[in-house]
């Protein structure tokens, strides 16, 4: 069994992240862990964040769908907590993966303002409405994760729906995340140069740009340390491109300055794999690496690099005269352009991309043990 549970937590691991191009919502996870109502099981259970995750993954509908996990420093010791379980959550604060802070106050609350992102708890937050105007104002910004019958699902807490909502980021965010910031805590996992029983693993669990610094002190601040940050430079341009494929986007990704990424249908290390989603004749129209993406400047290009060539729907469009194919050729990424690997086999640039058909995936709770994941008949 807890073979199993590690299972478990590593693939909930692989939906955990502070990168702002990533992140589809944010969480308490002090908060989460305590939903015991969600399996009727003991007072604190880590394997909760992952019915959460299944819940927003669903209602997203977009398979791989990341949270923005802020952590009160306590839960790290938590007794409530399995052994295991706590290790689990210190490596994740070593990797940055999550935010660990000595008070957790608003900061899930700032985090999603900065983002524009929904906010993931059952607190109704009555105090700061009106600091957070969106809390009552945006259907979709504020939800529950309550019991459902096969598990959890969110329920709006103002304006009803059943759909996470992005929102607008604040503009003092946009400006916060063009920049990069040290923290002169070496060991920082988020704004320094990472550290903890963990940091040699770090690089590989982590990737992407830094989180948004808090701003309550009027300055740049590292939330965890409490120290003012450097200003140290623009970040590098970069851009959140996402697969879709039958209709669902499957993964989301960040092409940066000097990391281009690889798609195809067994890609080498560090690619994005669509194989596992594919029918069986696009696996074999599909090459193992397709199609090269990298940043040129401000402009995301792609590159095929395939056998059968890549098609351009310019501007997303499904009209098959207006198709374009590369042979070895490159394109810069228009506004709405969508590269096609298959037909039904697209990727675009995230902020514009989005599901058209339902999410079936498989939980990334598929292999909780029976004893630890007591879902309640309701």
């Amino acid at each position: 069994m807890r073979f199993e549970v590690s299972k478990v937590l590593d693939a909930i691991e692989q939906r955990l992240t502070t990168d702002p191009a990533l992140a589809r919502a944010v969480v308490d996870l002090a908060e989460v862990v305590r939903y015991a109502d969600l399996d009727g099981g003991r007072p604190a259970s880590l394997l909760r964040l992952g019915l959460v995750v299944d819940a927003l993954a669903t209602q997203l509908a977009e398979d791989n769908a990341a949270v923005y996990a802020v952590v009160h420093r306590g839960l790290l010791s938590d007794a409530d907590l399995t052994s295991n379980e706590r290790m689990v959550v210190r490596r994740w604060a070593d990797d940055g993966l999550v935010e660990v802070l000595p008070t957790v106050g608003d900061r899930v609350l700032e985090v999603a303002d900065l983002l524009g992102l929904p906010v993931l708890s059952r607190m109704r937050f009555e105090g700061v409405r009106e600091r957070y105007g969106w809390l009552a104002g945006q259907a979709g910004r504020l939800m529950a994760p309550v019991s459902g019958k096969t598990g959890a699902t969110l329920v709006a807490q103002v304006g009803g729906g059943a759909v996470p909502s992005i929102g607008s980021p604040d503009p003092v965010g946009a400006k916060i995340l063009a920049r990069l910031w040290r923290c002169p805590e070496s060991n920082c996992a988020n704004f320094g140069g990472g550290g903890g029983a963990f940091a040699d693993l770090a690089p590989e669990r982590r990737a992407g740009g830094q989180p948004p610094p808090t701003l309550h002190t009027g300055s740049p601040t590292c939330p965890r340390h409490s120290n003012p940050l450097s200003d140290i430079g623009p970040r590098p341009p970069a851009e959140a491109l996402a697969v879709r494929v039958g209709g669902v986007i499957r993964r989301r990704f960040v092409v940066a300055e000097d990391t281009p990424v690889v798609v195809g249908r067994a890609p080498d290390k560090d690619g994005i794999m669509l194989g596992q989603w594919l029918t069986e004749e696009a696996r074999r129209w599909i090459s193992r690496n397709h199609v090269r993406f990298e940043m040129r400047g401000n402009e995301v290009v792609a590159q095929d690099v395939s056998t059968n060539g890549t098609g351009v729907r310019p501007g997303g469009s499904m009209d098959e005269a207006e198709r374009m194919i590369l042979k070895r050729q490159t394109r810069v990424l228009a506004p709405g352009d969508l590269i096609e690997l298959y037909p039904g086999v697209h990727v675009g640039k995230a902020k514009t991309l989005t599901s058209a058909a339902p999410l079936n995936s498989v939980s990334v709770m598929a292999e909780a043990p029976t004893l630890s994941m007591r879902i309640l008949e309701r």
